[in-house]
């Protein structure tokens, strides 16, 4: 990774705040126990206690329950923590759909189908918005955006395999060529908004114009009609209107950004659901994308996927901006509205009361995970190795949980061996951010 360091960016802004109220802020907490947090921490402790503690920790080594897994590139890392939850959401929706007597089969290929491409498509939004972002941050010749836009190739690359396992070679090449078209287009888009200049910025937008017909006609083709160009088309425009409106307010730095981001993957997780339906009409797969439990996998793979990437953008907002900043605040409001949905998710399957014990869970171990973000921006070891044993304690909690309500469908142990996995990959990214950032 590039070694240029932004004048953005210094690993004091994270302590521009305490590591407890940042908890409140990012697990989105109504206040409950913030007062008790903020009287706790210093008081019984005497001056040469803590020293003599410091010392004694300073003579121990640092034992890790588990280890993060970091290749040091920040937006790699992240596709890494992304692409695990997605398995951890098909082994959800199977348990939840045999406990339930869900319509349908979440493992059919229709149902895989719907939830892979919602989740690529969903992806691509993120690590677009996380490309433009490093264009901002870093400027657009860094090595932090050549990274970024490697992550979001690789997302591309994966889409167009999944169209070359549908329709063929030809037209997966096809795609690709017609899907990093309209990348280009999006960051001339990018750059003409980081200069307000609305000539570059139509421009732009014509050129993905043009764009949503050629590929409304190209989806068509390929599925004998059972994608209507119109209906492509239509699709396409509302991801170019939406997330267009994303780098509007990535570039002004207007609070609405990251709920923006998350409107714009909304909007394609429904469109993969579009094409799904129309290639599993093409090609008569097996299963129904639109059954009650192809639903449920899709939205959970999703609704996972997006944890972690609004996670991301929370961590790397606390490090440029600060804890106490209206960006960090802005982020970790989207990320917690990500978490209300996963809990709604719940609630539908396991009533109220699974839900809001879900939450309180889930805005848990997001706050373990701030603890280690700041304790990695200030290198205390012995501060990451507290935060992964209390997440390493969320696993266990959440796998009695999952056990629980889904009669035994959803054993305890897998449950909590697929968190932890989950732990050391978005751990690791942090490790990567910290790294690219600090």
């Amino acid at each position: 990774m590039s070694q240029k360091r932004s004048d953005r960016f210094d690993r004091r802004t994270v302590l521009k705040m305490s590591g407890a109220t940042a908890i409140v802020a990012l697990a989105g907490c109504t206040g409950d126990g913030e007062a008790d947090m903020e009287d706790n921490t210093d008081d019984n402790m005497d001056d040469n206690t803590a020293a003599d503690m410091d010392d004694n920790m300073d003579d121990e080594e640092v034992e890790f329950v588990l280890e993060t897994i970091s290749t040091g590139d920040p937006f790699a890392d992240a596709k890494t923590a992304a692409d695990h939850v997605e398995g951890s959401a098909k082994t959800l929706a199977g348990g939840f759909a045999a406990a339930l007597g869900l319509d349908g089969d979440s493992d059919s290929e229709a149902a895989e189908l719907r939830a892979t491409l919602s989740g690529l498509l969903q992806e691509h939004v993120y690590l677009a918005g996380y490309t433009v972002d490093a264009a901002y941050s870093f400027g657009p010749e860094s090595g932090e955006f050549e990274l970024a836009a490697e992550a979001l190739d690789t997302n591309s690359v994966a889409l167009a395999d999944v169209i070359g396992e549908l329709a063929g070679d030809d037209n997966r090449d096809a795609f690709l060529s017609l899907w990093r078209d309209h990348i280009g287009f999006f960051v001339d888009y990018a750059l003409a908004a980081a200069e307000d200049d609305d000539d570059g910025r139509k421009a732009a937008l014509d050129d993905l114009d043009d764009y949503t017909d050629a590929a409304g006609g190209f989806f068509e083709n390929i599925t004998d009609g059972e994608l209507p160009a119109e209906t492509v088309t239509d699709h396409l425009d509302g991801h170019i209107d939406t997330l267009a409106a994303a780098i509007d307010s990535l570039a002004a730095g207007d609070a609405s950004a990251f709920d923006d981001l998350k409107t714009a993957a909304d909007h394609v997780v429904g469109g993969g659901g579009v094409l799904a339906s129309g290639f599993a009409a093409a090609l008569d797969l097996d299963g129904d994308t639109g059954s009650e439990a192809s639903e449920l996998r899709t939205n959970l793979a999703t609704g996972l996927q997006e944890h972690v990437y609004l996670a991301g953008i929370a961590v790397k907002n606390a490090y440029a901006e600060g804890l106490d900043s209206g960006e960090f605040e802005a982020a970790a409001g989207t990320l917690d509205s990500n978490s209300v949905q996963l809990a709604d998710a719940i609630g539908e399957l396991a009533g109220d009361d699974n839900r809001d014990t879900f939450l309180s869970l889930w805005r848990d171990h997001i706050g373990f995970f701030v603890d280690y973000a700041v304790a990695t921006a200030e290198n205390d070891e012995q501060g990451q190795a507290d935060a992964i044993r209390d997440l390493d304690g969320y696993t266990e909690s959440a796998g009695g949980f999952f056990e629980d309500i889904s009669a035994g469908e959803l054993p305890a142990d897998a449950v909590t061996d697929s968190l932890r996995d989950h732990i050391t990959t978005l751990g690791g990214a942090i490790d990567s951010l910290d790294a690219a950032i600090n």
